[in-house]
């Protein structure tokens, strides 16, 4: 039985074994080519979340009323992703085979990697749905294999072609956007218009089971700001909230945010913004 984490996002202190979520941090951000900081978000949001409520307008639902637990931050090796990613993996294989929903919050996007190992391994049948504004889909950065550019390269090799769909992607590299064209689904810049392009994914991918990846700088940096490469023409909050709702009838079966770099934001909005947005995914997939 794992012991309360006396340090949680609001409504999330509930009992381990009493609840159908896990929240844990993962501080990495060791491969970060910009601007580091990501390894602060999840002890960060954690503190900020208190200026919010427990209470969503837009659900008429309530932390308070569902089962969450927050077990804090995991401790990693900041000089080694192989031991990192390892870690990562570990966890979210023990809350996985407890039964629950594994939600990570970074860190750098290259922890993803590390929750995917685990959930793929339990669901060979993965599937991958990543909201971004990078493709992340380089071979290798800087002599780096396992690095935020190139996660979802590492994801595409466990899962193969058509199992990965991204949305709101605005860069890369010419390669990585010919690597896309012929092994995954990629909708640049928002979601399709009037979302149709998303929501033929979810007409695709129900009864199947979904990790879901939320790179926060998918959002427009006007709205966010705080994180370490912001990319003009993104989502709107609006935006990507509908989004979210929209994939929350999917089978997801693990998930993460991750790209909060609470340090390039002084003004705090864009950890205001994270801590909105965690309150209301954890509330769309509480059943």
């Amino acid at each position: 039985m794992r012991k309360q984490n006396i340090h949680t996002f609001i409504g999330c202190d509930n009992e381990y074994d009493e609840s159908s979520i896990v929240i844990f941090g993962a501080p990495f951000d060791s491969t970060t080519s910009f601007r580091p900081g990501t390894r602060f978000a999840s002890s960060v949001m954690r503190n900020e979340s208190f200026g919010i409520e427990t209470y969503s307008p837009y659900q008429d639902k309530d932390l308070e009323d569902y089962k969450i637990f927050d077990g804090g931050d995991l401790e990693l090796s900041f000089g080694n992703s192989n031991l990192a990613l390892q870690d990562i993996q570990d966890e979210t294989e023990s809350i996985l085979n407890d039964g629950k929903i594994p939600f990570m919050i970074g860190g750098e996007h290259s922890v993803t990697l590390g929750a995917v190992k685990a959930v793929f391994k339990k669901y060979p049948d993965l599937h991958i749905i990543q909201f971004d504004a990078h493709t992340d889909l380089r071979d290798e950065y800087l002599g780096q294999y396992f690095s935020h550019a190139s996660v979802i390269r590492r994801c595409w090799d466990m899962v193969g072609d058509n199992k990965i769909f991204q949305f709101g992607i605005r860069s890369g590299e010419r390669a990585e956007w010919d690597f896309a064209k012929k092994h995954l689904h990629t909708t640049k810049f928002n979601f399709g218009k009037n979302f149709d392009e998303l929501d033929k994914v979810i007409e695709k991918l129900k009864g199947k089971p979904v990790y879901f990846t939320l790179d926060l700088d998918v959002l427009d940096p006007s709205e966010f700001p705080g994180t370490g490469t912001p990319e003009a023409g993104g989502v709107t909050f609006t935006e990507l909230h509908k989004s979210i709702e929209k994939i929350s009838e999917l089978n997801i079966v693990g998930l993460d945010m991750n790209e909060l770099s609470p340090i390039y934001d002084q003004s705090g909005q864009s950890t205001a913004l994270a801590c909105k947005l965690l309150r209301e995914i954890l509330l769309f997939i509480s059943k």
